[in-house]
């Protein structure tokens, strides 16, 4: 390592996914690293699925947080089901799906916990010759060499730096659930469970796939199928009434699962045994705690701001069309540690990094902008409709949903 990395401290808002990547990989450089995360008790995801690259088992195995057993369940292939249950569409496509609490549990294990802060707020920054000073609440202030603000898409970082690049709704929501391997029906479960599988109702879009069952577990039986419903909703009436809790209160941006209205679940199961494959119809009505995820964008035109750094969804926010957010969230992490190992000194090094992933970053949303275009509940013209209704093919979800061919010719590599 170059002298650069000696004695330096860096701080990092956010303790998710990014944030602990962040982490490793400058402890790797030789910095003291201390993580600061708001949310007090361990994070959980509600068994979100996580789609693997490549990439994101190269990051791994650099900061040596790659497992000796499994990272997640292995798939064949993808399949699309007409609305009468039947196979319209197969691919073959082995790929490796995981959940967001496997990858954050082989994280945060390998972090030291005495440098991880829970239920820490951060107040304020202020920079100046002598480094990043991060207020936070109960009016602690650290200092330190760096600060990366990896606290999410809606990042306090960010807004301090950038306040102008807010998170851009995007016209449509998700539904996400869980329900276990063991609830499904034989039938369901053969047809569908090794399989990356898609229905296609009219401007919706239903997909899921295979994870890990309770505590990581693995085994045939015990796994969970994984399901995302993206389903137009205009913001000013659907989303505000989707959004509007058992006590009739609305924050505009989420609903806790345990707070949406019974009638609201009704009526997305009564939905789905209309529009939806048997397959899918079924898995639906056995799902235990549906949420909805309204869909967002966010680009940054600037990643770094003197000693300050975004990284992960802090600087970039992708519809999850691409599946590469917390791939992109390592490689993030995977650049700033290059950058910082190969250059002279730290502003050269984060130049560097502000070069590379800003288009890197703004590539990836470009593409899942247009792979989620015909589902937004507004469209300005009959044209753009078209242009959107070429993502909608059976043969083009199969091949660009969550898979990264679509930078493969592209002058920004996902190497990192």
């Amino acid at each position: 390592m170059t002298s650069l990395n000696s004695r330096k401290r860096v701080t990092i808002v956010g303790g998710s996914i990014g944030g602990l990547f962040a982490g490793l990989f400058l402890r790797k450089a030789g910095w003291h690293v201390e993580i600061y995360e708001r949310v007090a008790d361990e994070i959980k995801s509600r068994g979100a699925g996580i789609v693997t690259h490549a990439p994101l088992f190269d990051a791994l195995r650099r900061i040596g947080a790659m497992p000796d057993g499994e990272v997640g369940v292995a798939v064949e292939g993808r399949r699309v089901f007409s609305s009468s249950g039947q196979i319209v569409g197969s691919l073959p496509f082995p790929q490796i799906l995981t959940s967001w609490d496997r990858l954050y549990r082989l994280l945060v294990d390998a972090f030291p916990r005495e440098q991880y802060h829970r239920g820490v707020s951060l107040l304020s920054i202020r920079q100046d010759a002598s480094g990043v000073y991060a207020t936070f609440d109960g009016g602690r202030v650290i200092r330190s060499d760096l600060l990366i603000g990896a606290d999410g898409h809606r990042s306090t970082v960010r807004a301090q730096y950038a306040p102008a690049i807010k998170p851009e709704y995007a016209g449509y929501i998700a539904w996400r659930g869980l329900v276990q391997e063991s609830a499904l029906s034989e039938t369901t479960r053969d047809a569908i469970f090794r399989h990356f599988a898609f229905s296609l109702p009219e401007h919706e879009q239903m997909l899921g796939y295979p994870v890990a069952g309770a505590d990581e577990d693995m085994r045939p039986g015990h796994r969970r199928f994984n399901f995302v419903w993206y389903r137009p909703a205009d913001e000013r009436t659907e989303l505000r009434r989707l959004l509007t809790d058992k006590s009739g209160n609305s924050n505009g941006v989420s609903v806790a699962p345990t707070s949406i209205r019974p009638e609201i679940l009704e009526e997305m199961r009564r939905d789905a045994e209309q529009l939806l494959s048997p397959q899918f119809s079924e898995i639906v009505q056995r799902a235990e705690l549906p949420l909805i995820q309204p869909i967002y964008d966010v680009t940054s035109r600037q990643l770094v701001f003197d000693r300050t750094v975004l990284l992960g969804d802090a600087a970039f926010v992708a519809r999850p069309h691409c599946g590469m957010g917390v791939t992109k969230a390592a490689q993030d992490a995977s650049a700033l540690f290059d950058a910082i190992v190969d250059e002279a000194d730290l502003d050269a090094a984060l130049a560097r990094y502000q070069t590379e992933r800003i288009p890197f970053g703004a590539r990836i949303v470009q593409h899942a902008q247009a792979l989620g275009a015909y589902m937004q509940a507004q469209i300005a013209s009959a044209e753009e409709r078209r242009d959107a209704e070429k993502y909608r093919t059976i043969e083009a979800v199969m091949k660009e949903t969550a898979a990264s061919t679509f930078l493969e010719n592209d002058s920004v590599s996902l190497a990192s």
